[in-house]
């Protein structure tokens, strides 16, 4: 893990503007008040009987948890807040907005800061989306308060 360069990003992430329309970016995926940046991506488990892909899993929250101990430095202890609640209600129709409604579906939860700074949220996460899918380390920044 890169510490240096995850900070790097998630300070370009939280000055840089928003993009208009939804769709791929330099970092990630964006769209009108989001940024997602995809920090790190491991391999995929499509020959994997489950060792590397725990393994992985376990290696990726703890790159999570190292980076935000770093920007706990900076903004504080993070709320770590569950998307299952979020999952559930886009799946019962509810009008979710973004990034909140695409990251529920896929990342459990989040270490969550509001940035003195910028008022902007940042989001530490850690994604896979199907079991033989690689994990992803995301940083976000949305002007978007959670659902």
């Amino acid at each position: 893990m890169d510490i240096a360069q995850y900070l790097a990003t998630i300070d370009l992430l939280c000055t840089r503007g928003f993009p208009a329309e939804h769709g791929r970016t330099d970092a990630g995926t964006g769209g009108p008040g989001y940024l997602v940046a995809e920090l790190a991506t491991s391999g995929d488990f499509w020959e994997d009987d489950g060792t590397e892909r725990e393994e992985t899993e376990a290696q990726y929250e703890c790159d999570r948890d190292g980076l935000s101990e770093r920007l706990a430095e900076r903004w504080g202890r993070p709320q770590v807040f569950s998307l299952a609640s979020v999952f559930v209600r886009a799946q019962s129709g509810e009008d979710i907005p973004e990034p909140w409604a695409s990251l529920s579906s896929h990342v459990p939860d989040l270490h969550l800061w509001k940035t003195p700074e910028s008022g902007r949220w940042v989001a530490l996460g850690v994604s896979q989306w199907d079991k033989e899918l690689p994990f992803q380390l995301l940083a976000v920044v949305t002007e978007t308060d959670p659902p």
